[in-house]
């Protein structure tokens, strides 16, 4: 068959867990778990900076929409690795593997974009908070964050396209459990080099200039800090840019070792368990981090569940004396 968009295939079978069948209500529990405390932190992220006026702060608005992406970026994966657990439904159509590959890229990406947004907002906040407020506008989050989707779409739809550029001969069972570029690169009948080279090039640009973003911003960040004398200045400064610090340190270690590497190194088994938990376990670990180690958070989760109690027991009291 020739090189092209023309293929043979009109479906997929995502082999994911095969070689552990029967353990598959193990992991459809634990990933249905993992996956709802995914929607509820996140979304509860999303609602608790929405209605706490205290959090109406650039930092908090790009934590939003990340809490947003993360919430989506699980969401196209992890409903289909429960169906096919559940219902041993392993069978994915062409158009639905393209859609599934398009919408993980573009949400990574988007991820990706807002890890480095977000290193700006706290080198300025940091290195600069008298200007702080001129500097870091309503205006320039919003642009910032449009600017995030539009790129991250854009590198999709180059990226998608690529891959779906390669002939699917005959031979349709994707060992993994979703529709990712490396296992259907393995899969193809086409000589993928020249794609392997194209898709390096655009996943390297788009990370090495991240990459570039948040090391400059924490260079300064570093640089200011060890200017400030007291240690307590020192603690409060260290302390505002800590849970950013983790995030991107678990996003990047996993996108590094996932496909900064050449193809003679790729294992699909070592693979399989770096995707679960950039799909499944960051996603449900950002809102964590970002809630624990951060105060504002905690005093606005204390708020509105005191604000709660406090709305039940005058509801209660109402209800007696009526």
């Amino acid at each position: 068959m020739a090189e092209g968009n023309q293929t043979s295939v009109t479906e997929f079978v995502l082999l994911g867990f095969a070689n552990v069948s029967h353990l598959k209500t193990v992991l459809f529990l634990f990933f249905f778990v993992i996956y709802l405390m995914t929607v509820l932190l996140n979304a509860g992220i999303i609602v608790l900076i929405h209605l706490d006026n205290n959090l109406h702060k650039p930092m908090y608005f790009f934590l939003s929409h990340l809490a947003f992406v993360d919430l989506c970026c699980s969401s196209d994966v992890a409903p289909k690795i429960m169906v096919g657990l559940l219902y041993d439904n392993k069978v994915i159509s062409y158009l639905g593997c393209a859609a599934q590959l398009y919408f993980f890229i573009a949400f990574a990406c988007t991820d990706n974009f807002l890890l480095a947004a977000m290193a700006y907002d706290r080198y300025v906040a940091i290195c600069n908070p008298f200007m702080y407020h001129i500097i870091v506008t309503k205006r320039l989050c919003s642009q910032l964050v449009v600017l995030c989707y539009f790129s991250s779409a854009l590198h999709s739809l180059i990226q998608t396209g690529t891959t779906f550029q390669l002939s699917f001969c005959r031979y349709n069972e994707i060992n993994h459990f979703f529709c990712d570029i490396p296992p259907l690169m393995k899969i193809s009948c086409s000589d993928t080099y020249v794609h392997e080279i194209v898709i390096a090039i655009f996943v390297a640009s788009v990370t090495v200039f991240s990459i570039l973003v948040i090391l400059t911003s924490y260079t300064f960040i570093l640089f200011s800090i060890l200017r400030i004398r007291s240690a307590e200045g020192r603690h409060k400064a260290f302390s505002t840019c800590a849970s950013h610090f983790v995030s991107v340190t678990l996003f990047y270690g996993t996108i590094i070792f996932m496909y900064m590497r050449p193809s003679s190194s790729y294992s699909l088994e070592h693979d399989r368990v770096v995707s679960v938990f950039y799909t499944m376990m960051i996603p449900v670990l950002n809102p964590l981090i970002y809630s624990l180690r951060n105060k504002e958070m905690k005093n606005a989760i204390r708020k509105t569940i005191s604000r709660h109690i406090l709305c039940q027991k005058l509801n209660s009291i109402d209800l007696i004396h009526s």
